[in-house]
């Protein structure tokens, strides 16, 4: 679970790096060589977040439910941070699971 709450964080980090410094840049400054780099970053990351999210579905911690729910975060702005705060809070962390 920390990795996915890793991977939420740097996933939606990456989004807004893309959506509100390299667009700019590129728009404003004429410096389309930055969306290039940041956007492949950032689509790395979304599909190693996504593989993540089915892990986790597969080994148990979160349900499918929860997993779509981010699935549909990753598609907005701010939309990981959220998830990570209100569903993955919810959800037990593997120290936890394992004490019990």
């Amino acid at each position: 679970m920390t990795f996915l709450r890793l991977m939420a964080l740097l996933e939606g980090s990456s989004l807004l790096l893309l959506l509100f410094v390299a667009m700019p840049l590129k728009y404003q400054f004429g410096m389309p060589e930055v969306v290039s780099l940041v956007g492949r970053l950032h689509g790395g990351l979304f599909v190693v977040f996504n593989i993540v999210l089915l892990y986790n579905v597969f080994k148990g911690r979160i349900t499918e439910v929860q997993s779509f729910i981010g699935l549909l975060a990753s598609l907005v702005p701010f939309g990981t941070f959220v998830y990570k705060a209100k569903v993955l809070k919810k959800c037990p962390t593997q120290a936890a699971v394992s004490n019990s």
